[in-house]
């Protein structure tokens, strides 16, 4: 049962008739005025409604309009609804009409949740001029490699002009360095237009710090519970219906005023609720009446560290709903193997059998002892199907949250590469990019920000250097400035495709991306036909359904091996799809059979991976 008695309109909204609602929750309040600023200044008071919310209706107003919030004798503040902050998070708010916008993606539907090729991107860093236009310039560059599906890091107002965007303390409003809320909405029709869907990376779990208001309306927060970032959102406690509807407000605006596609959940272990139905149902129930609302479908994918399939097994279940979850445990495997770094939470992946566990159930953990987190961890993926998985070699967090920011481009060799790509493609999970990683971009991708207040970028710096020390204890040299200008600077993708490894590598990844997209094995999402293995750092993964099979063999070791084709094939005959080690893609070439029948043996050279099939 969807019971949202308590879902009420909050923040200013145009109405056909050219008037205007302006809604406010604070519950605390005695009185409230809305604060004109311009066109004009001028102070109105507003009218006091069921739930702690106010509200004032205006007539005959357009778009334009800055304004302020005052409550009681305090100073005026901006709005927590806000849809534009034109001078920053402390400037006035600014009306937008998110109504009238000349949409051409009717015809447009969501691209099917299992066949999802996402790419990762941080809007300004991923194109020289760092905003939305920029993004739309490069959407034929992201077709001719095969994505249809881009995930924006988050893109809400945050302090300062440079930020991850998980600093956000103004979750409706999009940041104006990038661009007004209307050249997003640009950007999201452009990508309908070319048949890319568009995620956003929404973050309920905290607010950053400075421009952050919200306490000074009504109790956004908690301290019964600690999260690493700021101040928990509240839930679960007094006066939270106010804070869900807010958080589901959000949500819901994204999805059908903006036409996202799907919402990346951040964090969602660090969002504490213990009432008897968690903000995660809850939004996933919200989402699903949107859906059969507007007839489009709209998906909802949790950043969890909690391996908890609880996440995303069915509402019928016992579970929340979601539709899917990134899969840190495939990157940990994987990373550890080629890398050997086994600091931090790389401990828990230095056996090789824990690439096995992911490949074949999803999470490696499933309740087994961490000696990471000194307890067992996890529950059971088995059940869950390998569309219930977002994979990926790297991301935002795996490469920025080093020390220097290195991407694996300069932690391995060209040709280990390749064979890290292939276990991406070849596994049963939806493949995730992050950008510029399928031509090998060498430039670091830093953590920076922007803070007005010094003392907070100090704070910052010396957080940034103690987080380091379980992953770098012997390093004493200090990690990048995130204040300077400079790691912004250096964080930025350099021009693709420069060089003859760069231009084989992405040829390589779109290679991979098409046969994930037609080949009848390869793309599909079911775990339960599948068999792994390792021996010697060789990796050997078998798929198959009714119409063919595969055999992938991926040698992460510095060491030729020979490997049989499996019993499993019988006397049949496979055929060769794939050689990475090939010239074509800046290989060191060698003469692979073309095809391998019965108990053949076929020699896998070194750091390379061979693709056969029925």
């Amino acid at each position: 049962m969807v019971n949202d008695d308590y879902l009420k309109p909050i923040g200013a909204k145009l109405n056909i008739d050219m008037t205007c609602d302006f809604h406010l929750w604070a519950p605390f309040a005695s009185k409230a005025w809305l604060c004109l600023l311009h066109p004009f200044q001028q102070k109105f008071k507003m009218q006091r409604q069921q739930g702690g919310y106010w509200h004032i209706r205006m007539d005959k107003r357009s778009t334009g309009i800055r304004y302020l919030f005052q409550i009681d004798d305090k100073f005026p503040l901006p709005d927590p609804v806000s849809k534009f902050q034109p001078l920053g998070v402390h400037g006035p708010s600014e009306l937008i009409d998110l109504e009238n916008f000349d949409w051409k993606d009717d015809t447009w539907q969501n691209i099917p949740l299992e066949n999802l090729i996402f790419y990762e991107l941080h809007t300004g860093t991923f194109t020289e001029e760092g905003n939305f236009e920029g993004i739309v310039s490069r959407l034929d560059y992201l077709l001719e490699l095969g994505i249809n599906a881009i995930q924006l890091m988050p893109v809400n107002q945050f302090p300062g002009k440079r930020n991850w965007g998980y600093d956000g303390v103004y979750p409706f409003a999009v940041h104006e360095s990038y661009g007004d809320p209307i050249s997003l909405m640009n950007l999201v029709n452009a990508c309908h237009q070319k048949e890319i869907a568009v995620f956003l990376d929404v973050v309920y779990n905290h607010l950053g710090p400075e421009g952050n208001y919200l306490h000074e309306y009504g109790p956004y927060f908690t301290e019964r519970y600690k999260i690493p970032w700021g101040k928990a959102f509240n839930y679960d406690d007094r006066y939270c219906d106010g804070v869900r509807n807010f958080v589901i407000q959000n949500a819901l605006m994204w999805l059908r005023d903006f036409h996202v596609d799907g919402l990346r959940l951040d964090a969602v272990h660090a969002i504490y609720d213990f009432s008897a139905k968690h903000i995660m149902q809850e939004l996933a129930e919200q989402v699903s009446l949107l859906n059969k609302q507007t007839g489009k479908i709209h998906y909802l994918i949790a950043e969890s560290a909690l391996n908890d399939s609880r996440y995303i097994n069915p509402i019928e279940t016992g579970g929340y709903g979601l539709d899917s979850q990134w899969n840190e445990d495939f990157h940990h495997s994987i990373h550890t193997l080629v890398t050997g770094e086994k600091n931090g939470y790389y401990v828990d992946f230095k056996d090789p059998a824990m690439i096995v566990k992911a490949f074949m159930h999803g999470y490696a953990y499933e309740g087994e002892f961490s000696e990471f987190r000194k307890r067992h961890f996890g529950n059971s993926s088995r059940n869950n199907p390998g569309k219930q998985f977002v994979v990926f070699s790297q991301n935002h967090d795996m490469v920025g949250n080093r020390k220097f920011g290195e991407r694996l481009s300069t932690l391995v060799s060209f040709e280990i590469l390749k064979v890290i790509t292939g276990a991406v493609f070849i596994s049963p999970f939806l493949p995730m990019l992050f950008m510029g990683e399928e031509y090998g971009e060498k430039n670091p991708f830093l953590y920076f920000v922007n803070h007005n207040n010094e003392l907070l970028n100090k704070r910052v710096r010396r957080g940034r250097q103690n987080e380091f020390k379980s992953f770098y204890p012997a390093d004493t040299k200090p990690a990048p400035d995130p204040s300077d200008i400079n790691t912004f600077l250096k964080s930025k993708l350099t021009k693709p495709l420069g060089d003859e490894e760069s231009t084989a590598l992405f040829s390589f990844y779109k290679t991979l991306i098409h046969l994930k997209k037609v080949h009848p094995v390869l793309s599909q999402t079911d775990k339960k036909n599948i068999k792994v293995s390792i021996e010697n750092k060789i990796l050997t993964i078998e798929r198959w359904n009714n119409l063919s099979r595969i055999i992938c063999w991926l040698n992460f070791s510095k060491k030729p091996g020979s490997m049989k084709l499996p019993e499993s094939f019988g006397n049949k005959t496979v055929n060769l799809i794939l050689s990475s080690a090939d010239t074509q893609w800046n290989g060191p070439g060698t003469k692979i059979p073309l095809n391998i029948t019965g108990n053949e043996s076929v020699t896998i050279t070194t750091e390379s991976m061979l693709l056969y099939s029925i």
